[in-house]
């Protein structure tokens, strides 16, 4: 059997899904296993030994347009699929598996694109399962038919390969990074919207407070549209810092992260990815719902105010941002010392 699976957008949603991907290669270990997935997803996924290929599908690229999704159609098609399985909620996900000919297409039915699927899933009910994003995959594979509870986990883990270690040591070390001592991950964006990201003034705070008792090497992690934040953050920092916001690509991620010691960051696919190799995390939440979306890790701790607003799960507040603002530095920061201590308790 050959079963194509379509990859969540989102690199936050791609970590939550792993559950449900490895449910999936469990329980069909003889298949040939397909995810098709935006290039930065796609950079996650690879060597975790849930699938048999990776296709990426660019729609800023070679896939752009109508004719760019026509092109990937045709390409699909030729792999001759026996099922498609749509983790990816958009009318796109199942008209692509439409157009490429898969005579089984499996996904929640949503978005207006009941009609192009061949089992139509019904959507979870609120209450019906457990409130954390990874099981919303698993009922999927459960309402298919294909598993019969929701088993879920406590720890999801991405695997590093020792050469991406070494290399991800080099280029730590190359930045400014000493080889020995303490290193906290700063991960101060969210691609969904500003409004899941605590203030760079806040931040600056955190970092000069932690600073003053802690001899550890602070650095900035991003993407290049994440630079004005940083240079923000950068701007009210008083002692040293290393930043490579802009300067690494998402596949080297889960490799920096794991050579450093502590995350702390807004809820964003980079605090999914530092959970996932294993580093405490410390999360602000403001504008979503930890409930929903905390990394799976038994070791995080959710930094969070409640207004009367919050979760909105919008983009961009519309007012005061009061959600985040009133989220304090010496709140993370006591929460951040508290992780490093219990790091050091365990070391002896």
């Amino acid at each position: 059997m050959k079963i194509l699976i379509r990859a969540t957008n989102w690199v936050g949603d791609a970590i939550m899904a792993l559950p449900a991907l490895r449910v999936v290669r469990a329980r069909f270990p003889g298949a040939n296993i397909s995810i098709l997935a935006r290039p930065y997803v796609a950079d996650i996924y690879r060597g975790q030994n849930i699938c048999d290929v990776l296709i990426s599908y660019d729609p800023q690229g070679p896939h752009a347009g109508l004719s760019g999704r026509e092109r990937l159609a045709k390409e699909l098609r030729m792999h001759k699929f026996d099922v498609a399985l749509l983790f990816q909620n958009a009318l796109d996900a199942a008209w692509l598996a439409w157009r490429a000919g898969i005579p089984e297409r499996v996904g929640y039915a949503r978005d207006g694109r009941s009609l192009l699927l061949t089992k139509k899933i019904p959507l979870p009910k609120p209450g019906e399962i457990p409130a954390h994003e990874q099981f919303y995959y698993l009922e999927l594979l459960r309402r298919a038919g294909w598993i019969d509870s929701l088993p879920g986990e406590s720890f999801v883990t991405l695997d590093v390969s020792e050469e991406h270690h070494r290399q991800a040591e080099e280029t730590l070390l190359l930045a400014g990074a000493r080889p020995t001592g303490v290193r906290i991950a700063i991960g101060a964006g969210a691609s969904y919207g500003s409004a899941k990201c605590w203030p760079p003034e806040h931040f600056a705070d955190f970092i000069n407070r932690f600073s003053l008792h802690t001899d550890a090497d602070v650095i900035l992690f991003g993407t290049a549209s994440e630079q004005r934040v940083s240079e923000a953050i950068a701007a009210g920092i008083i002692g040293p810092f290393i930043s490579l916001v802009g300067k690494t690509a998402i596949a080297a991620l889960p490799a920096l992260l794991s050579r450093c010691h502590l995350f702390v960051g807004n809820d964003s696919g980079a605090m999914h990815v530092a959970a996932a190799v294993g580093l405490p995390i410390v999360a602000v939440f403001g504008s979503t719902d930890p409930h929903g979306t905390a990394p799976i890790t038994p070791r995080c701790t959710v930094v969070q105010e409640k207004p009367y607003c919050s979760p909105c799960f919008l983009r961009r507040c519309p007012t005061d941002h009061r959600c985040m603002t009133s989220v304090r530095p010496e709140a993370v920061e006591a929460a951040a010392r508290a992780w490093l201590r219990s790091a050091e308790v365990a070391s002896g």
